[in-house]
């Protein structure tokens, strides 16, 4: 478990406002393209961009950030990761103050596909690559993975807020984990 300063009541603040900022304009981006923009459009591309920026700012964020903010607090390092597994199984699901190992795979790779989405986006509009069908079926193949995993990782955030009795949702909106 990662340390960290609890009131009477176990809440412990978490999320510092950068983190729950990138977290729902992330959504917001992504919400945007996948469902609301047509695909081409100068809006779907800047949402785009916006996303490919607020990722990079928040990997910026993960060296300089506050405690839980930083990837040394939750990288997801194998050991971590089978520690975790480990003690699941075993029942005793692990409180972490910060992302817990399988979280912080998931906010990786939720992060990788969103720059990979920016990349693929932004090659369409090249003159190389103006046109070519291979990169806009990957660029199709990328927001359909983005599409799956971040409903798996809502879907976890509430599996995991009800295994761990903490209110997982409602500590991306106010930064303060609350254990019920």
């Amino acid at each position: 478990m990662n340390p960290s300063p609890r009131d009477a009541a176990g809440a412990v603040r978490v999320w510092d406002r950068f983190v729950r900022c990138f977290h729902w304009s992330l959504v917001a981006c992504v919400l945007l393209n996948l469902w609301v923009l047509e695909e081409g459009e100068t809006a779907h591309r800047w949402a785009g961009y916006l996303a490919t920026g607020l990722v990079i700012a928040r990997i910026a964020w993960g060296f300089v950030g506050s405690t839980h903010a930083r990837f040394s607090s939750f990288w997801p390092t194998p050991r971590r990761l089978a520690e975790h597994l480990r003690e699941m199984r075993a029942g005793r699901p692990p409180v972490h103050a910060g992302h817990n190992p399988l979280g912080a795979l998931m906010m990786l790779a939720l992060m990788a596909l969103v720059l990979a989405l920016g990349f693929t986006g932004w090659l369409q509009g090249t003159d190389a690559f103006w046109g070519d069908e291979t990169v806009a079926e990957w660029h199709e193949v990328l927001a359909d993975m983005l599409m799956v995993l971040a409903g798996v990782h809502a879907a976890a955030a509430l599996v995991m807020g009800r295994i761990e009795r903490v209110r997982l949702v409602r500590a991306m909106v106010t930064g303060v984990k609350v254990r019920w």
